[in-house]
Order: structure tokens, then C-alpha cells, then sequence
């Protein structure tokens, strides 16, 4: 369908590869379900041959996801491909992508293969996809820096062997739009077959045109775009879900394509994984960030106090944005808060996990009259953070700072259920609690990142804190959640710990 435009979401696979961004099988089967009531055609849930925990994510996804087609990534070689064909078994629709290298300094720096020995490795790896499953994608790793001629080749022979899809992806985030554009161009006219397949593209976003190079390979016939929520992903990210989306929505003068995306869940998915990875969206991000329909000028809040569309191109609530709405209060019972986490897409492993989320929605209610949906999402998040291989745990924690006095906490936490009480000294209060925990449990790691983001407004908001450490070429990120500051600071080193503390490796899908 020449109108249609096809989301790949990699959310869960490139966007993972963020530093500190790995996701839990449960984490990831929540961020799954919010992409299946987004629309999403396709979601990339992971890479199964990275690790036995990524393969049991794909396969509880492929289980549980019904309206979007799942898949994974694959090298091309057949412990990968084998590895991905059983994850997405159970899938109503499954796909395999496999990627290959093909540019000249990938092919002879990392594979070490000739060209005839890469176009030979990627014709086996297509057809043993298709034991698996006929919906099979192909990605030249590295198209950007790949001769074109060769590009011709070895696309023309996958298609012989039996891709659906064929993407053309900007690794390393090199190309400027109209360079691009007229690549994608050129493929389509010269590829033999080329009407057979849906082309793709996938861009990074190294020289902040990720989301342009992907626009432009639209305009040039491809009809699928490789995308994240918020634009995650490792070094400068990806391009942008939302931005892709509502470009093509808003400017259907320019673009004779549209997706399926139901652009009001636009919002909820990006504070979903914003919450999930710790990674916070900056206030100006465009159509999701707090600031993106906000007006300071004079002349601006003029123009849109009189007709909305002198200043705004899109309406805030069609992306997703309206009103922190009320949802429960102290007085709720546990039917109700069941129920409201299932509108929200939260589902609960048990009825063990469901008590205790419901005992931390009664304590916060003590604390806070109103409670949120966005509360709700970061009580859950922050019960899964306690639950996930947990060897320290924050049992009390009390903090002295007065003017022109130095910062003084004491605590208690446990280790591996042990009682052990620390204090310590700081510039600041939370500077002296982290100091208290390091002096008992000596982690030696590194702290890279402090960030503390409020939940809702209002002065008795939840703040949700992001810590990210790194030790021995490990980074991982922490978060906490609480209305005291200090004590959400606390919970979200704890959780940076115990998540440095299970050492669970993770392979990358380029090495």
C-alpha cells in the first residue's frame, strides 16, 4: 500500500543499548503492550542471541502481543537466527531481522570477509530465516559508507532468497537529508524486484538528523521507518517515534503516507519509558516534551488566546497531553486500584506482587491527597525496582541540614538481610546520604549522573530520581521514587547497587 507507512519500534532492542537502559523482562513486556495500544506495526523486542534473559523477553512478548508483529534481531549467521526464530515462535506475527556489514572498513576492520563471502553469508541467512517465519527483514549495516553498486547486489540477492523488507540504515548517524533521500532513490530504480519488497530505513542521530535522513527516505518511496520512544538509543539515540509520526500527520501536503498510529497514547508511551529507563525528556523536546505546547511570549499567548492555530500547528491532546486527571485517593479499595492499573496497561505477575503494590499506593495516599496516574506508573516501576534481585534495602533514614551547618545522615539499610547503620558528612543532604552508603557497603563505582525529575506538579509531587554508576566497564541506572527527595535518592542508589550487585551481561548486537 503506496499511502501506508510502516512503524518499526527498536525501543526495546537499539533503544536498550543506551547506557544504564536495560530493561527487565517485566519492564519490557509493559513498555510492549503500551506500543501495541500505540499502533506500532512492528516492534523489535530485543536481540535473543545476546542473552538467555533477552530471549525469554522476546518469547513472553511474541506471547503476549497480539496486534503488532514481533521480532528480533539476528547477525547473520545461524546461532543467531536459530536463537530468534525460537524466541518468536509463539507470535501471532513473527519476524526475524537479520543485518550483515557492508561497508568496505566494517566488512575488512570487524568481519574480516570479502565482499562475495558477505553477500554469500547474507543469501544463507535469509532463506534459514524463513524456516521460521516468510516475514523476514534484511539490513546492510553500515549503508551509509557502502558502495552503492555492491548495496544493488547484495539487496537484489536477498530478495531473491525470499525478504519481505529490506532497510537501508545510517549506522553511524553520517548522511544529511538530501544525500539520503537520493540514495533510497536510487535503490529502489536500481534493485531489481525492488516493488517485491517494503523498503526501510533506520537512522541515527550523531549529527542531530536522524528524524530528517528518516523523512527524507519517506519522500523517496520508503514506506518504513526504524524508530524509538523519545528518540532513545545508544550515543546520540535514534529518530524519533513521535517526531516521524506526527510529521507525516501534520504535514500530509508534503507526504502521500500515513501510519496507524493512534497519536493520543503518544504521550503516555514516552513518560512510560522515560520512567522505565531513567532517561528524563528535556522540557523543549518536540511534541513530548513539558514545554512543547507551552507559550511565554506575549505576542504568542496573544495569538493563541485569539485563534489556536496562529501559533500551534497540532492540538496538544491529539498527541496525548491533557490534565494530571485524578484517579484514586486513600478511601480507594483494592478492586478499584486493579482496576485502574489495568486502563493504565500495568499487569501484575501475582497476587503477591498486587498486595504489595497496593500497601505502597496506601502509604503514598497518606502522604499525598491526590494520586495520579503518573504516580501510579512510577509506584509500580518502583515496586518492580524492590522486587529485582534485591540485596540492599533502605530501613530507615534520617538527615540533618541546617544553615551554616554541615549536612549529617544516618540510615539503615540491609544487606542480603543483615541490618547495617551508616552515617556520613556532605556539601548537601543528598551528598551526605550517599556518602553514608558507600562507607558500609564500599562499592567502589563511580557516580555519572544525578538527575531528580518531578512526577506531577504540585509541592507534595513524587519526585522520581535517576542515578547512574559505573564500575568495571559496567553502567547501569537507578531510580527511586518517593515525595521526600532525599529518601527517592537513596532508594534509587540502593537500586544502581543491586543492579551492579547481579552482574547480568548483556552482548552487544554489533560486536
Amino acid at each position: 500500500m503506496n499511502d501506508r507507512l510502516y512503524i518499526f519500534d527498536t525501543t526495546l532492542r537499539d533503544g536498550e543499548q543506551s547506557p544504564g537502559a536495560s530493561m527487565t523482562k517485566e519492564e519490557k513486556l509493559r513498555i510492549a503492550r503500551q506500543l501495541e495500544k500505540l499502533g506500532v506495526d512492528v516492534i523489535e523486542a530485543g536481540f535473543a542471541a545476546a542473552s538467555p534473559g533477552d530471549a525469554e523477553a522476546i518469547h513472553a512478548i511474541a506471547e503476549s502481543i497480539c496486534e503488532s508483529t514481533v521480532c528480533s534481531l539476528a547477525r547473520a549467521n545461524e546461532r543467531d537466527i536459530r536463537a530468534a526464530g525460537e524466541a518468536i515462535r509463539p507470535a501471532k506475527s513473527g519476524r526475524i531481522h537479520t543485518f550483515i556489514a557492508t561497508s568496505p572498513i566494517h566488512m575488512e576492520k570487524k568481519l574480516r570477509m570479502q565482499p562475495d563471502q558477505v553477500v554469500e553469508a547474507a543469501i544463507k541467512a535469509v532463506k534459514l530465516a524463513r524456516e521460521y517465519t516468510d516475514n523476514v527483514e534484511f539490513s546492510a549495516e553500515d549503508a551509509v559508507r557502502s558502495d552503492i553498486d555492491f548495496l544493488c547486489r547484495i539487496f537484489e540477492e536477498v530478495i531473491k532468497a525470499g525478504a519481505r523488507t529490506i532497510n537501508v540504515p545510517d549506522t553511524v548517524g553520517y548522511s544529511i537529508p538530501a544525500l539520503w533521500g537520493e540514495r533510497m532513490k536510487q535503490l529502489i530504480e536500481r534493485v531489481p524486484n525492488s516493488d517485491k519488497v517494503i523498503w526501510s530505513t533506520h537512522c541515527h542521530n550523531d549529527l542531530g538528523m536522524a528524524v530528517a535522513n528518516s523523512l527524507a527516505a519517506v519522500m523517496a518511496g520508503a514506506r518504513q521507518v526504524e524508530c524509538t520512544i523519545n528518540g532513545l538509543g545508544e550515543r546520540a539515540g535514534n529518530a524519533s517515534l513521535e517526531e516521524i509520526v506526527m510529521a507525516v500527520r501534520t504535514r500530509k501536503d508534503v507526504f502521500a503516507c500515513d501510519t496507524r498510529i493512534d497519536t493520543t497514547q503518544i504521550v503516555p508511551a514516552s513518560k512510560l519509558v522515560s520512567s522505565i529507563t531513567g532517561y528524563p525528556v528535556q522540557p523543549n523536546k518536540a511534541i513530548v516534551g513539558a514545554n512543547a505546547f507551552a507559550h511565554e511570549s506575549g505576542i504568542h499567548q496573544d495569538g493563541v488566546i485569539k485563534h489556536r492555530e496562529t501559533y500551534e500547528i497540532m492540538r496538544a491532546e491529539d498527541v496525548g497531553w491533557k490534565a494530571n486527571r485524578l484517579t484514586l485517593g486513600k478511601l480507594s479499595g483494592r478492586n478499584a486500584f486493579k482496576t485502574k492499573l489495568a486502563e493504565l496497561g500495568i499487569v501484575l505477575d501475582s497476587e503477591e506482587a498486587l498486595n504489595a503494590a497496593f500497601a505502597r499506593f496506601k502509604e503514598l495516599a497518606d502522604k499525598k491527597r491526590e494520586i495520579f496516574d503518573e504516580d501510579l506508573q512510577a509506584l509500580v516501576s518502583d515496586e518492580g525496582y524492590a522486587a529485582e534481585h534485591e540485596r540492599f534495602k533502605l530501613v530507615s533514614l534520617k538527615v540533618c541540614s541546617e544553615t551554616g551547618e554541615t549536612p549529617h545522615a544516618r540510615l539503615v539499610i540491609t544487606d542480603e538481610g543483615q541490618e547495617k547503620s551508616a552515617q556520613g558528612n556532605g556539601s548537601g543532604p543528598v551528598d551526605a546520604t550517599f556518602k553514608a552508603l558507600e562507607s558500609v557497603v564500599n562499592s567502589g563505582a563511580d557516580l555519572l549522573l544525578y538527575s531528580v525529575n518531578n512526577i506531577t506538579s504540585g509541592t507534595d509531587a513524587q519526585g522520581e530520581v535517576t542515578v547512574r554508576l559505573a564500575k568495571d566497564s559496567r553502567i547501569v541506572n537507578g531510580q527511586g521514587a518517593d515525595t521526600d527527595i532525599v529518601v527517592a535518592s537513596a532508594k534509587a542508589y540502593l537500586h544502581a547497587l543491586n543492579k551492579l550487585h547481579t552482574k547480568l551481561e548483556r552482548a552487544h548486537p554489533q560486536v
